[in-house]
Formats: C-alpha cells, structure tokens, sequence
C-alpha cells in the first residue's frame, strides 16, 4: 500500500532501446533470422476522425501511435540482427470497427496471436473477447481507461499507457509535496472529461486532497472565435472561478475545448494543473533525462514531428514484444506472452526504472512525467511515497484494491 510519509527515494536506472554491447556478447550468435525465429506484429486501428482544431497551433497528426510502432520495430530489428530474430510489423487501419474485427479474426484464423492495437475501449473488448483470441495477446497501446484495468480486464489484454487513476494519483502526490492540498476542479462536457474528473476525485480522496469546488464548464468553446470573443472567454473563467478560494485549478478537458483558455483569466492568479497547465502523462516532448533525447531524436528523425502519448505507448508494445523474444529466447507466441507476464520481464523506457506488468491487471508499472510546455516540473512517484514491494504501485489501484478479475 502507499504510504504518504516521507522516506527513501526510488532508485532509478537508465533505459535504452537495444542491449549493452557486453549483455550482447552473451546472447547467442545467428548469422540470419529463420523462418523459427521471425516474429510478425499486427498493428490494428481505426482511420482518425479528428474534428476541426480550434487554432492552428491545434492541428494534429493522422499517424500518431503507428509511427511510434514503426520505431520501436527498427529498435528491435537492431538488437535482432545479434539474435537471429527478425521482426515484422503488418498494419491494419480500419475504416470502422467492423473492419477491424474483421481484420483481427483474420489474422487469428491464420494463426497470429501478437497484436498491438490503437483503439477505443469498446473495440479492444469486443476483440479480447472473440473465442479464437483466447491464446492471443492485445498489447492495449493508448487507451487510458479504467476500466479496462478493473471491472472490464482480460487475461489476454496488456496495457501499455498510465491508466486515468495512474496520472490523477501522480499529480496529486505532486500537491502534496508542494502542500497544495487545496483544489479546484472544472471539468468539460465530454465523456473523456467525465472519466477523468472521477480520477482526480478519486486520487484527492487517495491523499487527503480537498476539492474546494467542483463545477461543470458549460461555455461554448466557439464563441472565441467570433469577433471580441476573448472578451467572452474572459468573462467566463471569471465568473466559472470566482466565489472560492484554492490553491490549485485541476482541469478536465481530454478534448481541448477549453482548458487552454483558462490561464491568466481565472478570478485569482492560481496554477493550471490536468489536462492542461501542469499535465501528467506518460511522454512529453521536452523530456530529456536518462538518455531519453536519443528517443526523441530517432522518433523525430522517421516521423518529421514530436512523439506524442500515443506513439509512446505503441512504441513500448512493439519493444515489449521484442524484448520478450530476446530475452526469452524464443519467437514462439506463446511462449513470449508467458515471458512478458512472467517475473523475469523487463523493459527500459527512458523514464529511470525498468518497467514490468502487473500481474493482476495487466498495467505496466512505469514513472509518470508532470510537465508543461516548456520543462519537466517533476518525476511521480514522488520521494516519500512509499511501497511495500515496488514504490511504481504507489500509481494507480494497488493489489488490494483492484477490481480486476481475469475473465476467461
């Protein structure tokens, strides 16, 4: 369980892509990849369906999570070259979700059991749960939900991003430390929006965090577009923040409707923190500790832009499978799946400690980074917030906790 005391700090390691030359030396030699020792990944998502940006600054990528596939892939081929292992990565993008599951039975009705999927969570559930994938796995690279990880888990599903409860949890020891303990929470209109104030709360509740108000952003985000609208934007945040005193204004806007407005209008001068301001997640563009600009740099080199949550995540999925061939030694699907949930996995992701799944519902422990857009403020877990076996469990609901259990 986690403790809010202080005590001793996480220890944190490096991460990197391929082995360390002197690890390679000790992996068996292969001149080339055999049939025996080829891996094929299936890459599945939707076709993006990005509404209109609000600003031009707002215009996003179509390709966000494949092309993080696409790294990771080469990565792994680099260390495959000193193994004797090849791998292939073969792209599905649906045009809607019949597509996809079509697709995905395909695939399995062809034997392939390694997937990586981008997708909503009512798609990865209607795929976890089709007979033939029961010996598959689902490397779940983007969702955030919760209840993928509780109520709704699946023995044949993995989870690559911090869940919801996992960022709440760390921006919240963050207000600890900083004795901020006092917030308030504006939340969008949108279902995201919704999920993710009921992580806050839930994560305030967690460490004795008030919530001095919790109110509803009902403007509409248009109206800054018209002639004089900030004038209207203004007025809003005015009137949506004044009237109680905290410490700390916690936003709800997955969508980007509106939390970007917010700074500098609110009734008194108080920091942004959330989905926008100072933002946890699972990646950011400015992280440059434990050798991660050499990520940053190779992502930007293949895909012309930053890498993103998405691509994050798509790229530990890919690793993880490659990691798990690796080290496991074997390119047989079931006997990788078995390693990657096993005790002896492992998987460096430029974020200090090796990350490893959680054997009760499928989330990858990983360090969750609080940034704006300009630094890394800070790392969570914070120092002090201890565990009884790893201090990563200190995010998200711990073992005792869960409502996970593993549907056949």
């Amino acid at each position: 369980m986690a403790s809010g005391k202080p005590g001793r700090k996480m220890r944190s390691d490096g991460g990197g892509f391929a082995l360390p030359i002197a690890a390679l030396m000790l992996l068996p030699c292969v001149r080339s990849a055999t049939a025996q020792n080829s891996v094929t990944i299936d890459y599945l998502s939707l076709a993006p369906q990005h509404a209109a940006p609000s600003a031009a600054l707002g215009l996003l990528a179509t390709d966000t999570g494949l092309r993080g596939a696409q790294l990771a892939l080469a990565d792994t081929n680099t260390t495959g070259k000193f193994t004797g292992q090849s791998f292939t990565l073969r792209t599905t993008v649906g045009r809607d979700e019949g597509a996809v599951k079509q697709a995905f039975a395909d695939a399995l009705g062809h034997g392939q059991r390694l997937f990586v999927a981008n997708l909503p969570a009512d798609v990865l559930l209607a795929l976890a749960d089709m007979k033939a994938a029961s010996g598959a796995i689902i490397l779940d690279a983007t969702s955030r939900d919760d209840r993928l990880r509780g109520a709704d888990c699946r023995a044949n599903m993995l989870h690559l991003l911090p869940s919801r409860a996992m960022l709440a949890d760390a921006l919240m020891q963050y207000l600890v430390v900083k004795k901020w303990t006092n917030i308030m929470l504006l939340t969008g209109r949108d279902a995201g929006d919704k999920l993710y104030a009921d992580a806050i709360r839930h994560a305030a509740a967690k460490f004795q965090i008030s919530i001095g108000a919790d109110r509803p952003w009902i403007f509409n985000p248009a109206a800054q577009q018209a002639d004089t609208g900030h004038y209207q934007v203004n007025d809003e945040v005015v009137r949506a923040t004044q009237g109680v005193s905290y410490d700390v204004l916690v936003v709800a806007d997955e969508a980007d409707n509106f939390g970007d407005q917010l700074a500098y209008r609110t009734d008194q001068p108080r920091p942004i923190a959330g989905t926008q301001g100072l933002v946890p997640s699972a990646w950011s563009p400015i992280m440059d500790e434990y050798a991660s600009t050499q990520l940053q740099l190779r992502f930007r080199a293949l895909a012309n832009r930053w890498m993103t949550d998405e691509d994050y995540g798509a790229w530990l999925a890919v690793r993880a499978i490659g990691e798990a061939a690796t080290r496991g030694g074997s390119a047989e699907a079931g006997k990788m799946i078995s390693y990657m949930r096993g005790a002896d996995f492992a998987l460096s992701g430029y974020k200090g400690p090796e990350f490893t799944f959680r054997a009760w519902d499928g989330q990858l422990r990983q360090p969750v980074l609080l940034a704006d857009s300009h630094s890394v403020v800070s790392i969570s877990p914070q120092p002090g917030f201890l565990h009884e076996t790893n201090e990563l469990d200190s995010l998200g609901p711990d073992q005792p906790e869960t409502e996970c259990h593993f549907h056949p």
